[in-house]
């Protein structure tokens, strides 16, 4: 039996008809829930090792290194390669990191060198994660249920790797050693990867007319830089992270601190405001249509959307940054949702790999730049004229990139708000 898109089930669980979807939905959540665990115990590892701050920076920059020296291989392997494979393959590398890691806490022989090399392992694989999982979705489910799976992801994410995982890893920790946190981690991206498995084979696209690795990348950077609507949002999204991520990740504590008076509790409170603004968001948006006017929405929630940061810099009070917080969260995951739906729907298939790596890399880039310079504005500035900058300049930048590029012609000449074709729902509602 065949379910159509008319379904009276709620619009965010009408993915789930889909039993590919589920197996795959079911791996995510595993996955993220294992590196919420590493998260927490490999910081507790450090400590264990008798490392500080400047220890713990070691292992955090290993994995972004990982990450970003991956960004770009990644994309290519998933448009290259067949995209359950590459998800099983990051499975098996995360199942072997945090089983070596757990087996040498336990046995007494970790080093904090052999943390770094993991954690930059972790990191890379990562990397090749997220743009298959981003190209293998519109393989199993019709264009209109797109927007519903993003939201599911969104949701997931702070759900599984912020708060359920960090916390098991906290219990652990302190009930028996960061090792059998370490351990945990791997027996649960084991389960991913046995889900994975379990998929049904995916259609792999032709590699005809391809010629080197060198020459795929090449073609994702041309695609890039010819079309408008994808250019325009990119670089509205670099600047993005280089004025808003410092402040939130550096100075944010501090702000806590000297407008509040709070402590690490109240540092903690604003964060999990964030967080589960962050939940919210995209379940709210994966619950309705795609906006008819999805380039304008989507940059004006990002961009509109950071102006709270402004009373986080103004305020003495610690709920109003509470509520600052969980805005930007909110808007902020919800036009990440819209954002890798319009990447999914716009960007030819064989291209969406290399394409979401891109986006990946460039939100990378700047990451470390902002947190380097944030530090050294709240000293010039002060930081409540840094948190006001921070949330006043990303409104400027949207409405630029908005009418620059004139995206509201685009999203007239290309509408996404139709329905789903019946047929191509009838058709992948029976995998």
């Amino acid at each position: 039996m065949t379910l159509r898109p008319d379904t009276r089930l709620p619009r965010p669980l009408r993915p789930f008809r889909h039993r590919e979807y589920r197996l795959l939905v079911t791996s995510m959540a595993a996955s993220l829930f294992a590196s919420g665990l590493w998260l927490v115990a490999g910081v507790y590892q450090v400590i264990a090792l008798g490392g500080g701050p400047a220890e713990l920076s070691l292992v955090a920059t290993a994995t972004a290194v990982g990450l970003l020296v991956s960004a770009l291989g990644g994309g290519v392997a998933a448009d290259r390669l067949p995209k359950r494979a590459v998800l099983l393959g990051v499975e098996g590398v995360r199942v072997a990191a945090a089983a070596a890691a757990g087996l040498l806490a336990a046995t007494g022989v970790m080093q904090l060198w052999h943390l770094a090399v993991i954690a930059f392992v972790l990191g890379a694989a990562e990397a090749f994660f997220f743009p298959a999982y981003s190209a293998i979705l519109p393989t199993l489910l019709p264009a209109d249920e797109l927007l519903a799976a993003n939201g599911v992801e969104g949701t997931l994410r702070p759900v599984a790797q912020q708060a359920l995982g960090p916390a098991l890893a906290g219990v652990l920790v302190g009930a028996f050693a960061p090792s059998s946190a370490l351990l945990l981690a791997g027996g649960i991206y084991a389960i991913a990867a046995v889900t994975l498995v379990a998929m049904r084979r995916v259609a792999v696209a032709p590699t005809a007319g391809r010629t080197s690795v060198l020459g795929d990348l090449a073609e994702g950077f041309r695609y890039l830089f010819r079309t408008g609507w994808l250019f325009a949002t990119l670089a509205f999204a670099t600047l993005y992270v280089l004025v808003l991520l410092g402040p939130l990740e550096v100075l944010l504590p501090f702000a806590v601190r000297d407008q509040t008076g709070g402590g690490a509790s109240s540092f903690a409170l604003v964060l999990g405001a964030f967080g589960i603004g962050g939940a919210v968001g995209s379940l709210v948006v994966s619950s309705w249509r795609l906006p008819r006017r999805y380039l304008t929405v989507m940059n004006l929630l990002w961009g509109a959307g950071a102006a709270p940061l402004a009373l986080i810099g103004l305020t003495t009070h610690l709920w109003v940054m509470a509520v600052a917080a969980f805005v930007v969260g909110f808007t902020g995951s919800a036009a990440m949702v819209i954002w890798g739906t319009l990447l999914q729907r716009r960007v030819p298939p064989h291209l969406l790999g290399r394409v979401s790596s891109l986006d990946f890399f460039v939100s990378l880039a700047l990451m470390p730049v902002s947190m380097a310079v944030a530090g050294p504005a709240g000293e010039l500035l002060g930081i409540p004229m840094t948190f006001v900058l921070a949330g006043l300049v990303p409104v400027f930048l949207a409405v630029a990139a908005i009418l620059g590029w004139r995206l509201p012609a685009d999203e007239i000449a290309h509408p996404l708000d139709a329905p789903a074709d019946p047929a191509e729902a009838d058709a992948l509602a029976t995998r």
